[in-house]
């Protein structure tokens, strides 16, 4: 084998030593060449370097011919003038108010306007938008697993959701607050539809900002639980969370459908990452109560598992109701809380991770970072830091006179936090 190999070795530097005995024949018979063709040609190389001597194929310059003058390169681009163009749309989303002010025969201390859009989100600084986004913030009437990052913030209100409604409104600033009934769950408590009532009338006597009431996901119990609490809280303009297309094959969407209009509540159409399924919930919904009355939630799917699904579902209701489509010119609603089900926002995971207790709040402002810039118009969040953040980004985006010098934000991609 190794004479094999000192053979192998000894043809190829012998082929060298040919090629470079060839080279300056080359040289001579390429002076004054421009261009050279090569015909079934074909080279085997590993490493290659190409050296050419300058000068080597050079052809001395006809006499009187100046010498060519080497141009500077530019040390600064033209400037250039750029003109913001506003697009207009023939489409406009409708606006749903939710609450309800004593005047209008409820007891919030002010209602909230959601939607009016007319132009993408933020796509152009011909100023704020019609109605800036709004932040709902959870709670449950019963306890239940929560992450440890954010079971710490409200550790000590879990077991009263009207307390919880309270601080949630009281310390950090809710818009709104979100009740979800888990415990009227027939696999879980199977709490009654009245029982349930009285949760939502404590937390409507502990807070004076509009109400989300969320169900359990049972189509049937959703539907006893709604009319229920839709009665009893006759007048307040609650945003029903949710009605779906399982409700209308179950035949228990009209009866929610008719508890919202008889007594002047919002209905939430929630579908999954699919617009001829909005478009068809919202058809239904149309029988029953005026389209004023329904907001859309598309679905909001966790960073790393399919949010930007979610963000191309959101786009493209917004493009399709502004260029018309009166069928989804609804406002819509993002779970951002729903980044929590992504296990690298609370397990514990190797170093390169980061700090866990960074992680989760991370996950869920860039999961509603992310649908903000689609349109959406009310978010459901529950950590502090993520709810700050997103609010300081609104104000930014809606102030866009207002913001920092460019020299100050220079330097952003190396801030250490």
């Amino acid at each position: 084998m190794a004479r094999n190999n000192s053979s192998n070795r000894n043809n190829r530097n012998n082929a060298a030593d040919q090629i470079l005995a060839l080279a300056p024949h080359l040289i001579e018979m390429l002076d004054g060449v421009q261009q050279v063709e090569l015909e079934d040609f074909a080279m085997e190389i590993g490493d290659l370097s190409l050296f050419i001597p300058k000068g080597a194929f050079s052809s001395p310059s006809p006499a009187g011919t100046p010498p060519a003058v080497r141009r500077e390169l530019p040390e600064n681009l033209i400037p250039a003038p750029f003109h913001a163009k506003t697009a207009e749309y023939p489409g406009r989303i409708r606006e749903v108010t939710l609450g309800a002010t004593k005047a209008d025969g409820g007891s919030r201390a002010r209602a909230i306007t959601i939607g009016g859009a007319t132009m993408p989100a933020y796509a152009s600084g011909a100023g704020p938008v019609l109605h800036e986004p709004v932040i709902a913030l959870d709670v449950f009437d019963m306890e239940i697993a929560l992450p440890k990052y954010l079971k710490e913030n409200v550790l000590g209100v879990m077991q009263d959701p009207a307390e919880w409604a309270r601080f949630n409104v009281e310390k950090l600033h809710a818009d709104m607050v979100t009740v979800h009934l888990m415990s009227t769950d027939p696999l879980i408590r199977d709490t009654r539809p009245s029982e349930a009532a009285k949760t939502v009338e404590a937390v409507l006597q502990a807070v004076d900002v509009p109400v989300i009431v969320g169900g359990c996901g049972d189509p049937k119990k959703d539907a006893e639980v709604f009319a229920r609490v839709a009665e009893m809280a006759a007048g307040e303009r609650l945003l029903l969370n949710s009605v779906t297309l399982d409700m209308a094959e179950k035949k228990t969407l009209g009866a929610v459908a008719d508890a919202a209009r008889k007594h002047g509540h919002v209905l939430l159409a929630f579908t999954g990452l699919e617009l001829n399924s909005a478009k068809e919930l919202n058809r239904r919904l149309y029988e029953y109560l005026p389209p004023e009355q329904i907001v859309m939630d598309l679905t909001t799917v966790a960073l790393g598992y399919g949010l930007e699904y979610s963000f191309s579902i959101y786009e493209r209701a917004r493009y399709a109701a502004l260029m018309g489509d009166e069928e989804l010119a609804h406002p819509v609603i993002s779970a951002a809380t729903n980044a929590w089900a992504a296990r690298e926002a609370w397990m514990q995971l190797a170093p390169e991770y980061g700090q866990k207790q960074l992680r989760g709040p991370l996950w869920e402002t860039i999961n509603a970072l992310t649908l903000l810039l689609a349109g959406v118009d009310l978010f459901l969040m529950m950590h502090p830091a993520a709810v700050l953040t997103l609010r300081d980004v609104v104000k930014r985006l809606s102030s866009p006179a207002a913001q920092e010098p460019a020299d100050r934000l220079n330097g952003w991609v190396g801030v250490r936090l």
